[in-house]
C-alpha cells in the first residue's frame, strides 16, 4: 500500500481581521486623553449592530482607550444616551425573541 502523506492545511484568512491592514487608534491620532460618555457619537463607531461592544482588533483602539470605551459605553447606556440593544437586529424580524 503507498503511504499517505497528510497535507497541511491553508489556514483561512479572516475577513474581520486583516494582518496586513494596519489600523490605528481614534483617540491617539485625534489626541484625546480621556474618552467622555456624553459623546454618544463617537461611541457609536464602538458598539456593533447589535449593541454589543467592538473588540479592539476590528476598531485599533489601543488598550488604554479600549477600556476607557467600555467604560464609557456602559456609563452612556446607564444614562440612556446609547441602546443595550438594538432594535430589529436579527432574522425574526422586530428584535423580539423567536418562539420556542
Amino acid at each position: 500500500m503507498p503511504s499517505r502523506k497528510a497535507k497541511p492545511r491553508e489556514k483561512k484568512k479572516s475577513r474581520l481581521f486583516d494582518p496586513s491592514r494596519r489600523r490605528y487608534c481614534y483617540f491617539c491620532k485625534e489626541k484625546i486623553e480621556e474618552v467622555d460618555y456624553k459623546n454618544s457619537t463617537v461611541l457609536r463607531r464602538f458598539i456593533s449592530d447589535k449593541g454589543k461592544i467592538k473588540p479592539p482588533r476590528t476598531t485599533g483602539s489601543c488598550r488604554r482607550h479600549q477600556r476607557q470605551v467600555a467604560i464609557a459605553i456602559k456609563r452612556a447606556r446607564e444614562m440612556a444616551l446609547l441602546p443595550y440593544v438594538m432594535m430589529g437586529s436579527g432574522r425574526d424580524g422586530g428584535g423580539h425573541r423567536r418562539p420556542r
